[in-house]
């Protein structure tokens, strides 16, 4: 039989949607359930392939607004494991660190949370024992590398080890717990179950290093449908690992390149096409959808981006299971040519975009509607990058062109 077990990290149950509440309040109940709905299809993974242990890898929980309903929701799931004789093993990341729920909640007896004293656990299972190891921080900034305060491998035994870390550093995640991969497939460990970057990645080995991502993505910035690891150990001692998606709900950019197309109704065909050949393993798509390239399409596209973001939410709520959550333009839209706003483009182009003081104009505005919004809207409230004016620009240009 060996050792089987499941993989996972960085859950963040009830993370915070409200850019998703603001845009479009269905689609924000779906992914702000969907944390809580992929914790139970863990759970019912783990059931199912009758793993020997579970283990998670910090941040399961998104800071210090975690509910009492998410931690009784979090104890219920860990219950069903218990009822059915497995252990889990957890260590908490730097997120858990801010959640005083974290050390209040009473979780079953099957389940392990390391402190933040490195610790093992022993499993005596057929024909080798296995020794867990884990460690938990209590305070969310963890600058130096944890792993010299780990315990040696057991001898004669699978060393399996529990780590929240940033490795080398990862674009758009802190700092945290930096450790070199090399130093973790020298540790005589047999896996290091990892947790923190939300980007999966398996490095094989000697020494098997493992971090299996976020299991369930919250934004267009998390793309993918989410998944765990299965691993089993045989009785030979050969590791064997295999990636399952978890993810109720996946983030995708769709493309579509609009060149070519001549009306209205050509590109509603194309753009459900598209977010219909997008659909990936996770049960729902939420489609960023992007349309580039130039046409006959683009100048009334820069006009009316609102009217397709309507008909492609359409198409998407038509298709079923699928989500389009924005509209995003990279279209090369000329600018008029001839006649009066062909000269207002010139002087636009030659006097106004160089000039500091249109720069300095749109900061101050800015910072005046900001200064204007609720506080509950002025936190998901972000300037435009000089990208986006351009673009907005364009659109304006291309409104008063078609009149």
């Amino acid at each position: 039989m060996g050792f089987r077990f499941l993989h996972t990290a960085d859950l963040h149950l009830d993370s915070p949607l409200r850019s998703l509440a603001l845009r479009d309040p269905d689609l924000a109940a779906l992914i702000s359930d969907a944390t809580r709905a992929c914790l139970r299809r863990i759970i019912d993974l783990a059931l199912a392939e009758q793993v020997d242990a579970v283990l998670i890898s910090g941040d399961l929980y998104d800071g210090g607004q975690t509910s009492m309903k998410t931690a009784r929701h979090l104890a219920a799931e860990l219950g069903r494991l218990d009822a059915a004789g497995i252990p889990c093993f957890i260590i908490r990341g730097n997120h858990d660190a801010e959640s005083t729920i974290t050390r209040e909640l009473t979780l079953p007896p099957s389940t392990h949370v390391f402190t933040g004293h490195a610790g093992v656990e022993m499993l005596d299972l057929h024909p080798r024992r296995v020794a867990i190891h884990g460690l938990s921080f209590r305070d969310r900034h963890a600058p130096d590398s944890l792993l010299p305060r780990y315990r040696a491998p057991v001898a004669d035994a699978i060393n399996i080890g529990l780590m929240h870390t940033s490795l080398g550093g990862a674009e758009g995640h802190d700092n945290y717990a930096p450790c070199a991969l090399s130093d973790l497939q020298a540790s005589g460990f047999d896996y290091w179950a990892l947790g923190h970057i939300h980007k999966r990645a398996e490095y094989p080995g000697r020494t098997h290093v493992v971090m299996p991502g976020i299991p369930q993505g919250r934004a267009i910035d998390e793309p993918g449908a989410g998944t765990v690891t299965l691993g089993h150990v045989d009785e030979a001692g050969t590791l064997h690992t295999e990636t399952r998606v978890v993810a109720l709900a996946e983030f995708a950019r769709v493309s579509l390149a609009i060149d070519g197309l001549e009306d209205w109704g050509a590109l509603l065909d194309a753009m459900q096409q598209a977010l219909d050949g997008a659909r990936g393993a996770a049960p729902h798509l939420v489609a960023r959808l992007v349309l580039t390239g130039d046409g006959p399409l683009a100048a009334r596209l820069a006009r009316d981006a609102d009217l397709a973001l309507a008909e492609a939410q359409e198409q998407a709520r038509a298709l079923g299971h699928v989500w389009v959550e924005k509209l995003e333009l990279r279209l090369h839209t000329r600018a008029p040519r001839a006649g009066a706003l062909g000269e207002l483009a010139a002087i636009i182009a030659r006097d106004v975009l160089p000039s500091h003081d249109y720069e300095q104009a749109l900061d101050e505005m800015e910072q005046t509607l900001a200064r204007a919004l609720p506080p509950e809207l002025r936190r998901d409230f972000a300037p435009l990058s000089g990208a986006e004016r351009d673009r907005a620009l364009a659109e304006v240009l291309a409104r008063l062109e078609q009149g």
